[in-house]
């Protein structure tokens, strides 16, 4: 079994080691059930009473709720939305202080569908560095992008700063409920060695559960023998049930997209409710919009933003045209007379 394990390991490090600049070693990478065990593993080896940690608004709600779980104080940057959502790295600064321990960056993006090019990331790997924290990069929607930003995994910038990259298969291969993650250590330099952080990881590791081994035995198969017809085919849906998401909600007065997705499968919407008449706040338009369409949205207040929504196109595109087609007709329905 443990010879079995370490091959396993061994398989996904080389792999993950392509998108690299350095190869990863196998006691970098550390298998997980699924990228949220990953998300609860890092939180439990850094969280303490008295530390904070940089999370992104709108963010994932997994990510405040396990370093809430483990006394970490959570502290919000604002993503732009007039910058294709990138990371505000003056507020970071302003936020950070000697007891921030890491920032969060999730790419390609759930909820916003943004990638962030190279010279972004080397920015926010930059201002990590500066603040002497660790980058904690969610990249489980990895590969998934289609629009003029190619997708960079955060742990090509190693070099400049350590980084903990989550991942899983859930995604790019199409296979929810397969639960088999990662946790990779992008650590060149050996910092996270001296600092303890890569023993602790290890460490804690060795007390949770590892994936179910018969997906272990699925993954060499997985790795190597997907091709790219496979993905390609993905990619394709994902990019024409973008492109319908995207021009469907031009469509309609009350809702706006500051940004054109490129990645994942979400975007998010700003709501004006000043032009619908008896609709008070976002929870309000979805709680009214799935009881009168059967057509269900997620708030934005649940991540952070009021009077946003997000949107998910991961549907085939006939249902998605009449799911947007309900939308449209319930704000038609709901229109201010004085708009």
């Amino acid at each position: 079994m443990a010879t079995r394990l370490a091959t396993r390991v061994s398989q996904l490090a080389e792999y993950l080691s392509c998108d690299l600049s350095y190869k990863l070693s196998p006691e970098d990478v550390l298998l997980t059930s699924g990228c949220t065990q990953a998300i609860e593993i890092v939180m439990s080896v850094l969280g303490q009473p008295g530390v904070n940690i940089l999370l992104p608004k709108p963010g994932y709600p997994k990510h405040e709720a396990h370093a809430v779980f483990h006394k970490m104080e959570v502290r919000h940057y604002d993503l732009v939305p007039e910058r294709g959502w990138e990371v505000d790295l003056e507020a970071v600064e302003a936020l950070a202080d000697e007891n921030t321990v890491a920032i969060v960056i999730t790419n390609p993006n759930n909820p916003c569908g943004s990638v962030y090019t190279y010279e972004h990331l080397s920015k926010i790997a930059g201002t990590a560095n500066k603040l002497g924290i660790l980058v904690i990069a969610d990249e489980v929607y990895g590969h998934l992008v289609y629009g003029n930003t190619p997708f960079v995994p955060m742990g090509v910038l190693g070099e400049t700063v350590p980084i903990l990259t989550l991942g899983a298969i859930s995604k790019r291969w199409a296979v929810p409920g397969w639960r088999f993650g990662w946790i990779t250590i992008c650590d060149p330099k050996c910092i996270l060695k001296e600092t303890k952080v890569f023993h602790s990881l290890r460490s804690f590791k060795m007390l949770t559960t590892e994936p179910a081994t018969f997906v272990q035995g699925a993954i060499p198969h997985i790795m190597k023998n997907t091709n790219d017809e496979f993905f390609t085919k993905i990619i394709n849906l994902l990019k024409e049930t973008a492109e319908i998401c995207y021009n469907e909600v031009k469509e309609i007065k009350c809702i706006t997209c500051p940004s054109k997705p490129e990645g994942s499968f979400f975007m998010m919407v700003k709501l004006d409710i000043s032009q619908l008449s008896d609709i008070s706040d976002d929870i309000d338009f979805c709680r009214k919009l799935a009881k009168e369409e059967s057509v269900m949205l997620l708030p934005g207040t649940a991540l952070g933003m009021e009077n946003w929504l997000r949107i998910t196109f991961a549907s085939d595109p006939p249902k998605l045209k009449q799911g947007l087609g309900r939308m449209k007709s319930f704000c038609q329905r709901h229109q201010s007379q004085f708009n």
